[in-house]
């Protein structure tokens, strides 16, 4: 009679390859689905472009982001009639750093009077912020590429240009994102069954070294954070790790518009009961949820992150847009 011994790393090897496995499968199906569909399918029938001339002032630039709800627009040189980049919440971040480590509430006050946009690449090399990529790509790419440029790019949006074909200037088409591109494939990806697998297989996703602070933090150290760390949303926990909100880089534009850069070391709870009422709250969910499930709540609701939590609502991880469009088309950070 023959025994068979239980080998424990056989076992493990044996599903690490199954996992591979099922990884490739995913992306092979995502790479041919995006490779036949361009960036231009993914913008709506109709849409609103705002687009930025440098000479704009910082100030009303801010006031026509939140009037419309966007949070970043493309910025135009009407004096080289060229695309100049994109108005972000990262250059709020930059100038408030700027005032709350090198300017009297006064001089803030003033300058921010006469700010023009261009003006905002100075203020990067003063607080020695890296200067932002200037990323575009034609509408006519395909789907692919535009998933591997926010990827590799670590962007959460790019701008379609193209040229006039008579004269050959730039035209700005749109912008495309990350949400809009998830909320494609989610609605559009037939092979659903390949996304069934639960989060704790995928290892998509940050588990470890989470930037966290708690309702008593001040805001310029969690803006530090952001900064420092290269993240866009720090968990708000308390004392056992319990999620009670999440602090975003979008919070910040409130801060910029209303001026308030010497309130900064109020601490974050304080900060966000400022929130307008409609304020989605925080998106949750745990290692049992799949791909499936997430892109059924982004076809719902705008979403940015899932913060991944126990059943005690104890955080366990973050799972970001990025994170999930990587691992579609197979991409890791070195």
């Amino acid at each position: 009679m023959s025994h068979s011994r239980y080998n424990p790393s056989s076992a493990a090897n044996k599903d690490d390859s199954i996992a591979q496995q099922h990884e490739c499968n995913i992306q092979t199906l995502m790479r041919s689905f995006l490779k036949e569909h361009t960036a231009y399918d993914v913008l709506p029938v109709s849409y609103r472009l705002i687009v930025f001339d440098t000479r704009l002032l910082v100030k009303k630039a801010l006031n026509a982001l939140v009037q419309n709800g966007i949070v970043s627009a493309p910025l135009w040189s009407s004096e080289e009639q060229k695309f100049k980049g994109m108005l972000t919440v990262a250059d709020f971040i930059n100038l408030i750093q700027y005032y709350y480590t090198h300017s009297s509430v006064e001089d803030a006050f003033r300058e921010i009077e006469s700010f023009e946009l261009a003006h905002l690449r100075n203020v990067e090399k003063l607080v020695d912020a890296p200067a932002p990529q200037l990323v575009s790509m034609n509408p006519m790419a395909t789907l692919y590429d535009a998933c591997r440029m926010l990827a590799e790019s670590r962007v959460h949006r790019v701008p379609l240009l193209d040229k006039d074909p008579e004269t050959g200037t730039e035209m700005i088409v749109s912008v495309i994102t990350q949400y809009r591109i998830l909320k494609f494939i989610a609605s559009n990806f037939k092979d659903t069954k390949v996304l069934r697998q639960p989060l704790s297989e995928l290892k998509i996703g940050t588990y470890d070294n989470i930037a966290t602070a708690s309702m008593s933090t001040p805001i310029i150290k969690v803006i530090n954070m952001f900064v420092e760390q290269n993240i866009s949303a720090v968990p708000i926990v308390d004392d056992n790790g319990v999620v009670l909100n999440v602090y975003e880089t979008i919070d910040v534009m409130s801060i910029a518009r209303s001026g308030r850069y010497r309130e900064l070391d109020i601490p974050v709870g304080i900060a966000m009961e400022a929130r307008p009422k409609d304020y989605p709250g925080v998106h949750t969910c745990t290692l049992n949820d799949t791909l499936h499930s997430i892109f059924r709540t982004i076809r719902k609701q705008r979403v940015y992150r899932l913060i991944i939590v126990d059943g005690e609502n104890k955080l366990i991880g973050i799972v970001s847009l990025s994170n999930i469009l990587g691992y579609l088309v197979g991409y890791k950070r070195p």
